[in-house]
């Protein structure tokens, strides 16, 4: 089933820690990370797009490419990136260095759209999951007022509109160790990676 939303990836990191290495097209067993959410995204997304301010290094993906609106490094502007270009009224935002991401904990998100609800997100005992929810256009207002007024915080940005919070134990139904949440952010996580995909997962 497609769905009538967005699929946004972004991948506008640093990288320090892979000393400037794209973390999107490191490999877990043999697969770029951004494989493992390519294949998610194409089972539920009929666009897909990708924010970077590294285009060249996607050419060859299946997927449409941009950068960045406003030139301030902040996850919030990427999801405002995503959010202006993409086709569809809603985006699923999730970010590069998340190989675990679910189908499953997606399509759960994905079925809070509709009702008045802009803003659809998880939320486990170590709090919102901003990285992995629905946007709807309505936020874009919001987001360029605080991304010019350099407020970056997307929870207190997104404070006064309507959300719908996907609640831990409906989360952990789906994924009993909230391995979607799991990102690579150190050269010691992706070796944890590694030993996941060889056991199992995803």
């Amino acid at each position: 089933m497609k769905y009538n939303c967005t699929g946004v990836i972004l991948a506008g990191g640093l990288s320090t820690r892979f000393h400037g290495k794209n973390k999107a097209l490191l490999q877990i067993h043999g697969k770029p990370i951004l494989q493992y959410i390519y294949e998610v995204y194409q089972a539920l997304f009929d666009e897909i797009i990708l924010v970077t301010n590294n285009p060249l290094e996607y050419l060859d993906w299946d997927l449409e490419i941009v950068t960045d609106i406003f030139s301030i490094r902040s996850s919030m502007t990427g999801i405002h990136t995503g959010l202006f270009y993409a086709g569809h009224p809603y985006v699923f935002v999730t970010a590069c260095d998340t190989p675990f991401v679910k189908r499953q904990l997606v399509e759960t998100v994905l079925a809070g759209i509709g009702g008045n609800a802009e803003w659809i997100i998880p939320k486990t005992s170590l709090g919102m999951e901003p990285m992995c929810a629905v946007y709807a256009k309505q936020c874009l207002q919001n987001m360029e007022t605080c991304l010019r007024n350099e407020k970056f915080k997307i929870q207190k940005c997104l404070r006064k509109v309507p959300t719908k919070i996907i609640s831990e134990k409906k989360l952990l139904e789906i994924d009993p160790e909230l391995i979607s949440f799991f990102n690579i952010n150190t050269p010691e996580d992706l070796s944890r990676a590694e030993l996941l995909v060889q056991g199992g997962l995803p």
